[in-house]
Order: structure tokens, then sequence, then C-alpha cells
């Protein structure tokens, strides 16, 4: 996930991100939490977060969390970061800066993301689970990682806000 925003885009996690949280074997989230509220929750249900400070964090937050976040899961480097530029340029300026990585999870935009750079660099962007700024729903991406292969990258889409 990323680009939460809380409480200023929504008072809460959507209960079925935070349902998945506990669940899953990591949880990621690419910056731009807002408040340290949601960063103590996400450590405290889940097994192991890898996390990154966005622009719109404060200190307390960028105290706590790196600009860029490593990881190594099933047999995969993954980075994360919050920004990336501009879309135009993306996978040639990722692949450039990320040389040793073979997954890199993005936010900022708010707009999910899935693509390849130099036909090694898997770059994915979630979205936002309580911000969808242009697009049609609110978003976050599950995915699975075996044996060095980045299965199962599935984006999910949220039931709108009432």
């Amino acid at each position: 996930m990323s680009d939460t925003h809380l409480p200023k885009r929504a008072k809460a996690l959507p209960p079925e991100l935070l349902d998945l949280v506990p669940r899953a074997d990591v949880v990621i989230h690419a910056g731009d939490w807002v408040d340290a509220a949601t960063l103590d929750l996400l450590e405290a249900r889940s097994r192991r977060l890898v996390a990154v400070y966005g622009n719109n964090d404060g200190p307390e937050l960028r105290s706590r969390l790196p600009e860029v976040a490593y990881a190594e899961l099933g047999g995969l480097r993954l980075g994360v970061v919050h920004e990336t530029g501009a879309a135009q340029g993306r996978e040639r300026r990722c692949a450039e800066r990320f040389p040793d990585l073979d997954v890199l999870v993005f936010g900022h935009s708010h707009i999910p993301w899935d693509s390849t750079a130099a036909d090694r660099l898997r770059l994915l962007n979630p979205g936002s689970p309580t911000d969808r700024r242009r697009r049609p729903h609110c978003t976050y991406m599950t995915a699975t990682a075996t044996e060095g292969r980045l299965t199962d990258v599935r984006l999910h889409t949220l039931p709108r806000r009432t």
C-alpha cells in the first residue's frame, strides 16, 4: 500500500485491507502516511513491515522510517521508495538508480503502475487505499515472492466509501 494520508483523506484504513495485514508475511508501505498512528498500527499488526516516509510525512515519521528501504523476499531483492519522478522516463531512471533490485515498490502518484524496466526491474505502485484522486477506485496490491520470482501480482479495488 501507499499514500494512506490518514486522517486527512480517510478516518481509517479500509477494513478489507486492515483484515489482510496480520495474514500477510510482509506488509509494504511506500510512504505518505501523514500520521504516526497508522505506522504504529501496522507495526503492531504486521509480521514484518517494510516501509518508507513520503513527501507529506513530518519529522516524527522521518525519524522512524528511511527514504529508501531494502529487503530480500522469497529470493527477490526488493526496494521501496516514495517518489520516482514523472511517468515518462520512469523505467530508465529507476533501472539506473536501482541496478541491483528485482522489484521496486513506489507511491506518490496514487495511480497504480505495473511495468518492467530494462527487462529485469519490476516497478509496482499500489495506488492509494484511501485517496483515489483521478482514478475510479481506491486500490492496493498483493503479490507472492518465492524462489526468486514475483507471481500473483494483483491490483485490488476497494468499494467507494459512503
